[in-house]
């Protein structure tokens, strides 16, 4: 194959039926963690096996046509039309095979804090919280809460969102959305219709594995304390709420969604081992490039990676110049767009790297 690693596709092709004889077998539906991550596997691998079996395919069609054409040449631009797929499937067999990143199937979890404008900041902040959820439930992902906590006006200060799917890689698609993300338009607080910039923060972490990071109870200080609503009014008559502080690192999770004390605690500490996968990555590739590592120093405007400008119904994202007017449309969960022009934008550079 043409620019492509043969015995690399091959053993591919030999991972890919071993995955597929293992998903075959009742007892490892035994283990929901392990059957997830065959799946995940095999899945990413099915997408290579189609490309070669295409471009297979499509190779000796290309054959028989021109063995057709020999003794008939009215099957000459049949021939020429199949000659002229094999690079572009080509292309993409090897956009395949490029490197990929090993969070990609992973899941995440996404907080959004307000920033600099107040109590706009918090209500856009709700704003950028329901285009994620929007966008989860458009491609049948699960999105979930973990902590909220909640602006006098209804927005909020900071939220913590967990998403999951069971099919594709979450972390693939959104993990691009770390940065400051800018607002332009009216505040409802503003009587005199004068535009305000504002901004709020989003930071995204692949959800690691149990087995990925490993916390000591030791290291960890858990408090207990009382939910509570916008304005500190109490929503839990007991102390389900929990805060754990990670004492290596002084990383602070809390979680007061659930009525359950254990169960709080379980999601805290889902957040916390992505917290910490995330600072361990972040130390491991200091030297790779900043534009890949870094998200949010400061939810501060001028770092600005998107803005989002109502006046004008127009969406700016400034890493790839991409621009279209219809932010009504992405706040309502329509973010391919944008998330196609990044994750084309990376492949680019990947392809320049390989």
């Amino acid at each position: 194959m043409t620019g492509v690693d043969t015995a690399a596709v091959q053993a591919l092709l030999v991972a890919h039926a071993e995955l597929e004889h293992q998903l075959a077998d009742p007892g490892l539906h035994d283990d929901p963690d392990t059957a997830r991550k065959v799946g995940r596997r095999y899945g990413e691998l099915s997408r290579i096996v189609r490309a070669v079996r295409e471009l297979d395919q499509v190779r000796g069609d290309v054959e028989a046509a021109r063995e057709l054409a020999a003794e008939d040449p009215t099957f000459a631009a049949e021939a020429d039309a199949l000659a002229d797929r094999v690079p572009r499937l080509e292309t993409e067999l090897a956009d395949l095979l490029l490197p990929r990143d090993p969070h990609d199937d992973s899941d995440v979890v996404m907080e959004i804090k307000s920033g600099e404008g107040g109590a706009e900041s918090a209500l856009f902040a709700a704003d950028l919280l329901r285009m994620y959820l929007r966008y989860a439930e458009r491609h049948g992902w699960r999105a979930e809460v973990l902590d909220a906590t909640e602006s006098d006006l209804g927005g909020y200060k900071d939220v913590t969102v967990a998403i999951k799917s069971a099919q594709s890689g979450v972390w693939e698609r959104l993990k691009f959305e770390g940065g400051v993300h800018r607002v332009q338009r009216v505040p409802v607080t503003e009587s005199s219709g004068r535009i305000h910039t504002s901004a709020a923060g989003v930071l995204v972490y692949p959800e690691p594995d149990d087995v990925e990071i490993e916390i000591e109870d030791k290291d960890l200080r858990i408090d207990v304390y009382r939910s509570s609503g916008p304005g500190g009014q109490s929503v839990n008559t007991t102390d389900s709420a929990v805060r754990i502080t990670h004492l290596p690192t002084g990383t602070v999770v809390s979680c007061q969604n659930e009525k359950s004390q254990i169960q709080n605690r379980i999601r805290a500490t889902a957040v916390l081992r992505a917290r910490l996968q995330a600072l361990a990555d972040e130390k491991a590739q200091q030297e790779a490039s900043e534009q890949r590592r870094s998200q949010v120093r400061t939810v501060d405007r001028s770092e600005r990676v998107r803005t989002y400008n109502f006046p004008e119904n127009r969406i700016s994202d400034h890493r790839v110049n991409y621009k279209a007017y219809n932010l009504d449309a992405v706040l309502d969960g329509d973010l391919d767009g944008v998330l196609d022009a990044l994750i084309e934008a990376d492949r680019e550079l990947r392809l320049r790297a390989s």
